[in-house]
Parts: C-alpha cells; sequence; structure tokens
C-alpha cells in the first residue's frame, strides 16, 4: 500500500460562491458509511502523479473536472486520512492512505473548457454558497468544519488526521 498524495483546490468566485465536485455514491456503505445513491461533495482536484508537481496535478485535475484553468495561489491546508474499513482497504487500496495538500486557487479565466474526464461517481461540478457548504455532505468533513479558518488564514493550516 502506498500513501497517496490528493492535491486539491479551494476555488472561491467574488460573488462568495465555492466550486465544488458533486458525487452519487454508488459503493455502498464502504467509504464515508453513505447509502448507495447518497449525493456527496469534494474539493476538485486529485492525484497527484510521479514527476508532477503538486501545482500541476492540482491544475491538470481542475481542468480534468471542472473544465476551468486555475490559477494556485498559496498552500492553505494540509490533512491526513486513513481508510480502517477493511473491506474499502482489499478494493480501494491505493486510496485507502491520503495526504490532502488544499490550495487556494482562482480561476485562471471564465471560459469553461469541456472537462476531459469524470472521476468515479462524479455528478458535475458545481458552484455552492459558502454559507450553503454547512448544510451539505462535504468530504473530508475536516474542510467543511475549518472552511472558514481555512479561507480567512494567511499561513498553512495542518488539519491533523482522521480515520474513515
Amino acid at each position: 500500500m502506498a500513501i497517496r498524495n490528493a492535491a486539491k483546490a479551494l476555488i472561491v468566485d467574488d460573488d462568495g460562491k465555492i466550486l465544488l465536485i458533486k458525487y452519487k455514491n454508488s459503493i455502498g456503505e464502504i467509504y464515508y458509511g453513505l447509502p448507495n445513491g447518497a449525493i456527496y461533495y469534494d474539493l476538485p482536484g486529485g492525484g497527484q502523479n510521479q514527476y508532477e508537481t503538486l501545482e500541476e496535478a492540482v491544475k491538470r485535475e481542475c481542468l480534468e473536472e471542472t473544465g476551468y484553468l486555475v490559477n494556485v495561489g498559496r498552500l492553505a491546508a494540509v490533512y491526513e486520512e486513513i481508510s480502517e474499513n477493511a473491506k474499502y482497504r482489499l478494493e480501494w487500496e491505493d486510496y485507502t492512505h491520503k495526504i490532502y495538500f488544499v490550495f487556494i486557487c482562482r480561476l485562471a479565466d471564465t471560459d469553461v473548457k469541456k472537462s476531459a474526464e469524470k472521476d468515479f461517481d462524479m455528478l458535475e461540478a458545481e458552484w455552492v454558497k459558502i454559507e450553503d457548504v454547512a448544510n451539505i455532505l462535504l468530504y473530508p468533513n475536516i474542510i467543511k468544519l475549518k472552511l472558514d479558518l481555512i479561507l480567512k488564514s494567511e499561513s498553512t493550516l495542518y488539519l491533523g488526521w482522521g480515520k474513515v
């Protein structure tokens, strides 16, 4: 089992909305304990490829998932997630231990390109009002809980680690 780096983007527009990726769970309760069909959200971004910087990874992933080109700003937060679910560990071994690197990003332009690929269970990219984030399932949950602090802080925050 390897530790997977995930480069994630916090993309906020001038209207106080954040760009999130909307998913519909299809793998049952083995991940986050959600039933099939449950809707949840995640930040745009994903796994870092070998020989790719974190900044390159977040740019690539944002374009693939959202269709937007982004300018990468400061590293805002770091978080570690470890799955304890034995079934998930068997079926999705490469995704059971992740370190999230969360960057504050801005749109490079407002033209949406065609997204190159969708992640597993991904429905669409969706702009959500920051104040509405409290009312949705956003994973990892620590991002939801600390969103205001992450956005306002001028330094990189270590958010600790959590078990899934």
